[in-house]
């Protein structure tokens, strides 16, 4: 009975942060719709304005970052497919093949004026639309107008009510990816530490899962900056957002850089070389840096980042006087590199990132 009540509590929650997630998608959705058809009945005068709400709803159903630019493909889907419907069904009337040849005619008209799947596949719903539930009794540009109003109403709407909080948006992306880097940078200090070859390329495998996880980031942060452009209450989060695009670029060097250390790993087991505990303790304290990312770009404690960096330079060029083992020097470089990644993407120019490196290294030395 327990375990049956936890498990419904669970699927409450489940089910209330479903309810909390899309509250805002909706809530924008079906004013969009309303306000669509009100300005295309009473601005525009049209009777029937059917498709000023479904372009609402289909552009609002895009994400974040693809409405504005997709917004434009759908208008113009819409439009080409209902003008070239309008015109077949007024002379060839409606019936199965002509369905099939106003859906043909419209995604290819839609093609050729260099719209995208997208913009095809609207141009076809259009035209089925058209050529069956809403057969026109003459030719007129006036559903190809309701398309373009529902659209414009949804990018409205879009921009101002409940606009999407742009920063939340891009610190969500960056999460999964910081942690999975420090995960499998921890995974590359455990393999070599207990000269484990098959969990060295284990730890290589999932810094390479890395690159999804990545790609959603940088599609964030392309869809928050696309958000905070038509959003009059985004605009002043401009600036922020600009010191995540320069971090975004470099935490994708220090994926790249990571899988190089991981292979040098790989690399180390199979030769069967030596690699001291320092490399190994470097490589933690990389995993430090990478995990405490997140809270640096939100001015929370930039420090503990950073440092982490220094501390992985000072104690991997600790060993290079004493071993020749290349495994090692190839390990060792590499988190030279990654650290000033890691630097870079808490904000120091590249220039004060490498000095930084190499004053931490000789600190190392010197002691």
């Amino acid at each position: 009975m327990e375990q049956a009540a936890e498990a419904s509590r669970a699927g409450l929650r489940t089910r209330r942060e479903r309810i909390i997630t899309t509250a805002r998608p909706i809530l924008q959705t079906s004013v969009a719709a309303a306000l669509a058809w009100l300005f295309a009945t009473e601005v525009l005068g049209h009777e029937q304005p059917f498709f000023a709400p479904i372009s609402a709803v289909i552009t609002l159903g895009l994400t974040v970052g693809e409405r504005r630019r997709r917004a434009v493909e759908i208008a113009i889907g819409v439009s080409v497919g209902i003008a070239i419907a309008d015109l077949l069904v007024a002379g060839i009337g409606t019936g199965t093949w002509q369905v099939g040849v106003v859906t043909g005619l419209a995604m290819l008209a839609a093609t050729l004026v260099g719209g995208g799947p997208l913009l095809a596949t609207q141009a076809g719903a259009s035209a089925v639309l058209v050529a069956t539930l809403q057969p026109p009794e003459g030719f007129d540009f006036d559903r190809a107008v309701d398309a373009l109003a529902g659209s414009g109403t949804a990018l409205v709407i879009g921009a101002l009510l409940l606009p999407v909080d742009v920063v939340r948006l891009v610190r969500d992306g960056l999460g999964p990816v910081t942690d999975r880097l420090a995960a499998s940078l921890t995974a590359v200090a455990d393999a070599l530490e207990r000269r484990d070859e098959r969990e060295a390329e284990r730890a290589l495998a999932s810094i390479g899962r890395i690159d999804q996880l990545y790609d959603h980031l940088t599609a964030s942060l392309a869809a928050a900056g696309d958000s905070a452009r038509i959003s009059l209450g985004r605009r002043g989060k401009l600036n922020r957002l600009e010191r995540y695009v320069a971090a975004v670029g470099e935490i994708g060097l220090a994926i790249e850089n990571a899988r190089a250390l991981a292979r040098g790993a790989v690399r180390a087991m199979a030769l069967d070389d030596s690699i001291p505990p320092e490399v190994v303790a470097a490589v933690q304290e990389l995993a430090t840096a990478a995990r405490e990312l997140g809270a640096a770009l939100e001015d929370a404690d930039e420090g503990r980042s950073r440092e982490g960096a220094l501390r992985a330079v000072r104690l991997a060029n600790a060993v290079l006087d004493e071993t020749a083992n290349l495994s090692a020097v190839h390990i060792v470089g590499q988190v030279r590199l990654v650290a000033v990644d890691l630097l870079r993407a808490n904000g120091m120019p590249r220039p004060e990132a490498q000095e930084a490196v190499r004053s931490a290294a000789a600190e190392r030395l010197d002691e």
